[in-house]
C-alpha cells in the first residue's frame, strides 16, 4: 500500500511535533515536563528509523526532516531548558544564552552527519538524541537539589555541560553505533554492556542516571576503540 511509504515521515513529524510541545513548556516553567518531550521524540526518532529499514522506505526527503525534527527536539528544546535553568540562578543572565549553543553545534552537527560516509557503521561525534537525552535529567536533578550545590557551582555545572556536549557533537571521536545488527553476545559485547550497566544505573538512580549513562556510553566507546 502507498500509505506505508510515509510511516517513518509521520513518525519524524511527531518527533518534531514532541520538541516543539516541548518548548511550550519550557516557556512554561515546567521543565520535566519539557524532559518528557525529549524522552517521547527520542521513541518516535527510534521508530522512524526502525520503519524506514523495515518497508525499505529510504529518501533524502526523509533523511532532512528526520535532521530538521533532531534539531528542533534534542537542540532547541534541551537548549532552552538551559537557558531557563541557568537564568533562574545566574547572577549574570547573559550567561544563560550559553545553552543555545546546543542549537548551534547541534545544527553543524547534523550537518556533517548528513554528508559524512564514515557515519554509516559508527558515529563520529555525540548524536545530538544522546546530547539532549543528557540535558533531559536536569529537571529531576533541580527537584533533588542538584547534589547540594549553590547556585553559582549550579551555573558553572550548567554552563559547562553545554560547552561540553557542543563540544561533543562536532569532535572527530568514534563512537560506537547501537544498532544490532544480530543478537550474538560475542559481535555486540559492546553494546550489551552499555545495555546492561545502563538499566542497573536506571533501576538505582531513576531519570538521574541519564547523564551518568551518557559518559557510560562515551567511555565504553573509548575504550573500544583503543582495543582495535
Amino acid at each position: 500500500m502507498q500509505v506505508t511509504k510515509h510511516i517513518p515521515n509521520f513518525l519524524t513529524l511527531c518527533n518534531l511535533a514532541c520538541g516543539c510541545f516541548g518548548v511550550v513548556a519550557v516557556f512554561k516553567g515546567d521543565l520535566q515536563l519539557g524532559a518528557m518531550m525529549i524522552w517521547a521524540g527520542a521513541l518516535f526518532d527510534f521508530f522512524d528509523g526502525f520503519a524506514a529499514r523495515m518497508l525499505k522506505r529510504y529518501s533524502l526527503i526523509g533523511k532532512d526532516l528526520d535532521s530538521l525534527a533532531d534539531l528542533v527536539t534534542f537542540c532547541f528544546l534541551p537548549g532552552a531548558m538551559l537557558y531557563w535553568s541557568i537564568y533562574q540562578n545566574a547572577r549574570w543572565p547573559w550567561l544563560a544564552y550559553s545553552g543555545f549553543l546546543l542549537v548551534v553545534f547541534g545544527a553543524l552537527r547534523l550537518s556533517k552527519f548528513n554528508n559524512d560516509t564514515r557515519q554509516t557503521e559508527n558515529f563520529h561525534g555525540l548524536p545530538v538524541p544522546a546530547s539532549g537525552i543528557f540535558v533531559s535529567a536536569l529537571p529531576f536533578l533541580l527537584s533533588a537539589g542538584f547534589a547540594g550545590l549553590s547556585s553559582d557551582a549550579m551555573v558553572v555545572v550548567l554552563v559547562g555541560s553545554a560547552i561540553f556536549l557542543s563540544a561533543m557533537m562536532v569532535s572527530d571521536i568514534r563512537l560506537m553505533s547501537l544498532k544490532f545488527k544480530n543478537f550474538s553476545f560475542n559481535a555486540n559485547r559492546p553494546r550489551y554492556l552499555l545495555l546492561f550497566v545502563s538499566l542497573a544505573l536506571l533501576a538505582l538512580f531513576k531519570f538521574i542516571a541519564l547523564p551518568l549513562i551518557i559518559i557510560w556510553y562515551l567511555l565504553l566507546s573509548l575504550a573500544s576503540n583503543f582495543k582495535k
